[in-house]
């Protein structure tokens, strides 16, 4: 699939969806790991999300991928994140009751914060190899109760521990949120080239639909 290269508020990848499509398309926003910024877009495409995107003749979604400069953070770029998504609403033929946010790592903070306090713009979320924000507290985590969450883990993976992760599954579920915990039993940090080719992700990805109507 061609991946085209653009710049507004950072540089990012888009992927389109055939123009045969009639019907507005879902929407995959991904947010990279720590290792993958700075100022050349190629560096996304060596693995992971971004990699399978490029690798594959077609796929039922559209996909972006920005990219932060050296030393930033998802969380620091918040207001931008959901102004790129405003923009990409607007000029390509996305549904906007379809995006799904997922982030690697320190994409994954990201993405928690993101979705916790836009809590009414996503579809789902899908969280790798990262940790949830120290920042957000319980009240923030219950609003994202609407939004099913899949949550990937390596049972190796020494820069975070299950247990924690565990807690914040629990929190959610009895917040009445709709959340999957999968552990990878031989996996460590970097597991996101098993979790993203997983064709049941794949179609879980095409399958959520806002819960929430919300105005964009």
């Amino acid at each position: 699939m061609s991946i085209e290269r653009r710049s507004s508020l950072f540089p990012y990848l888009l992927s389109r969806v055939s123009e045969d499509t009639k019907k507005p398309a879902p929407l995959v926003l991904f947010l990279h790991g720590a290792r993958d910024r700075g100022n050349d877009l190629n560096v996304l495409l060596k693995w992971g999300l971004p990699r399978f995107v490029n690798e594959s003749s077609s796929l039922p979604y559209f996909f972006a991928a920005p990219q932060l400069p050296e030393g930033q953070t998802w969380v620091e770029r918040e207001a931008d994140v959901i102004a790129l998504l405003d923009n990409l609403i607007v000029s390509q033929s996305i549904d906007p009751a379809r995006v799904i946010l997922s982030g690697f790592s320190l994409g994954t903070a990201g993405a928690w914060h993101i979705a916790a306090s836009n809590p009414g713009r996503f579809a789902g979320l899908v969280a790798v190899s990262g940790r949830v924000p120290t920042s957000l507290e319980e009240p923030q985590l219950a609003a994202l109760k609407e939004i099913p969450i899949q949550i990937f883990q390596g049972a190796k993976d020494e820069k975070l521990a299950i247990e924690d992760t565990q807690q914040i599954v629990d929190t959610l579920r009895a917040a009445g949120g709709t959340t999957d915990f999968t552990v990878l039993p031989e996996g460590d940090h970097f597991i996101a080239d098993e979790v993203y080719t997983d064709p049941k992700l794949q179609q879980w990805l095409i399958s959520q639909s806002r819960r929430t109507s919300v105005a964009v």
